[in-house]
């Protein structure tokens, strides 16, 4: 039977071997032709991947002849017969220059004999791992607004059926803050008063002719506290007339409806309901007072805050500079809002300490808002510093436990090479952007999961989107994505190299590798050994690119 194992069958697939999920698959069959068989023989068939350095076996299949008891495989002398071994073994990057033998082991009786190991495998294409590790944390931005409008708003109270401003509405804190919002924007160069409404009232009883002309003239009243007792007392330049709007309402059954709705007026949702049944003021007024018991608590409580001049103060501040916000950032952080120094790390200094200094900063001041902690982590991250961002991410999480973190947890573990937690937070960060997608993308590929990994990707223009369509088989879709992306990597013309070999187009191949080659002595040298080159390995322009 040895002697005659040349006779042995063997398909191998996939030929060659290929790295899925960090594994190398085989499946064997092996065909035993008619009167090979020795009725009382044993064979123990053994796959083993030799690579230098070691090797890793393959399960056994045990073959016994049919005068053998035992429930082991039989194969019949006469007919022959054909046996199957699919079985996985973890890969090591050893395996990429090996070959897959079967080691066959014969027993006849008390006697056993080695056969002779033979090749039936040329190493293990291992493009899968050409994955790109670069999972993405997410950075959280600002709300910052340069330009932002304040708004002051005080009232001037009148007795009933009178227009005069008396002293003591003066005195009132609204008023003096009114004074004071005024005068502090004419002393601040970014400050604008861009409009001064006064809007005059009567409250909505009495004659309408009467409402109207007392409306009037506390209109006036008002307007000349306004420009000549507060303005040009103070001396503000930047308070113009042209800035100033009016508006009169006679009688104010809009705020009248208001301060009902707020009060505890006795039956008052028997007079808001005569508000909308009623639309005439005649009618509404005649209607309220014969409300008797309510009325005279509407007198007391509703009317007397209706007869007022409202003056509304709107400052335009159009902020600081770019160029002051990010001196200040790093001189005198703590002169910032947290919005201000948000902005100035993300978008003013494209250094990664001075961003890092920065967000420290507001880190310090702002403790209670998770994103300068986040952010922290963010840089940290990218200036490799892994273990002291988990800190940073921790620390954010204990103040907000949101998917943003949840995604930035998980590149953490996902450095640390814990990639059952990392997929764990990235599943649960779902929702927080594309960097999740990205991440989770990148995870299936590691597992093998191409078609899943795919999906994750979508259509995004990156380097893994168009490797996991690579090792989907799609290679016009990875030429597709390939052309898309923006990187100029190695990696980028690498892949274009593989898809030319296995699409037999040896200028897309030699062009893209010779890139390839120039740009990473590391892809080089991986080249030569590549499988997927291995039709051009005689090829003597390939030669010239990766000697």
């Amino acid at each position: 039977m040895k002697e005659k194992a040349k006779n042995l069958g063997y398909t191998l697939t996939p030929n060659p071997l290929e790295v899925k999920g960090g594994e190398v698959e085989a499946s064997v069959t092996g065909k035993i032709p008619p009167k090979y068989f020795n009725k009382k023989a044993v064979l123990v068939v053994t796959p083993a991947l030799a690579y230098t350095g070691g090797e890793a076996a393959y399960k056994s299949i045990t073959l016994q002849g049919e005068k053998i008891a035992g429930n082991e495989k039989q194969i019949k002398y006469k007919e022959g017969g054909s046996y199957t071994i699919t079985d996985k073994i973890p890969y090591k990057k050893e395996m990429q220059v090996s070959s897959l033998e079967i080691r066959i082991k014969a027993t006849l009786g008390k006697k056993s004999v080695d056969y002779a190991p033979l090749k039936i495998g040329d190493g293990v294409i291992a493009t899968e791992l050409l994955v790109v590790r670069d999972p993405r944390p997410i950075m959280v931005g600002d709300k910052f607004v340069r330009e932002s409008t304040s708004e002051m708003v005080a009232d001037i109270k009148y007795l009933m059926g009178r227009a005069e401003v008396r002293p003591t509405e003066l005195k009132k804190d609204e008023i003096k803050k009114l004074g004071e919002t005024l005068k502090a924007a004419d002393a601040n160069p970014k400050k604008t008063v861009k409009n001064i409404e006064l809007s005059a009232y009567a409250s909505p009883d009495g004659p309408m002719d009467l409402n109207e002309k007392l409306a009037g003239q506390r209109k006036v009243s008002a307007n000349v506290y306004m420009t000549k007792d507060l303005v040009k007392k103070s001396k503000l330049t930047k308070v113009k007339d042209d800035i100033f709007t009016y508006l009169v309402t006679a009688e104010d059954w809009d705020g009248f409806k208001k301060l009902m709705e707020a009060s505890d007026v006795k039956d008052k949702e028997l007079i808001l309901r005569v508000l909308s049944m009623y639309s005439d003021p005649a009618v509404r007024e005649k209607e309220i007072k014969n409300i008797s018991a309510a009325f005279e608590e509407v007198k007391v409580k509703i009317l007397p805050q209706l007869r007022r001049s409202k003056i509304t103060v709107k400052v335009l501040d159009s902020g600081k500079s770019d160029q002051e916000i990010l001196a200040l950032a790093t001189s005198k952080p703590d002169s910032l809002s947290l919005e201000e120094l948000l902005y100035a790390a993300a978008k003013l200094t494209t250094d990664l300490n001075a961003q890092l200094a920065i967000y420290q900063a507001a880190a310090a001041k702002y403790p209670s808002d998770f994103r300068a902690k986040n952010n922290t982590g963010y840089v940290l991250i990218k200036l490799n510093r892994e273990a002291e961002a988990k800190t940073a991410f921790e620390a954010a999480k204990a103040i907000e436990d949101n998917s943003v973190v949840k995604n930035n947890l998980g590149v953490c573990a996902f450095i640390e090479g814990d990639l059952a937690k990392a997929e764990e937070l990235f599943t649960s960060a779902m929702g927080a952007g594309d960097e999740v997608n990205y991440n989770i993308g990148i995870i299936k590929i590691i597992q093998g999961k191409y078609a899943d990994a795919i999906s994750s990707f979508g259509s995004a223009p990156e380097v893994n989107a168009a490797l996991a369509k690579l090792l989907n088989k799609d290679n016009e879709g990875a030429s597709t994505a390939l052309n898309n992306v923006k990187s100029e990597d190695a990696i980028v013309y690498y892949l274009k190299a593989i898809v030319g070999a296995r699409t037999q187009n040896a200028d897309m191949l030699f062009t893209n590798l010779t890139t390839a080659a120039g740009k990473s002595a590391e892809l080089k040298a991986n080249a030569a050994k590549d499988l997927e080159f291995f039709k051009f390995f005689q090829d003597a322009k390939f030669k010239a690119i990766v000697q």
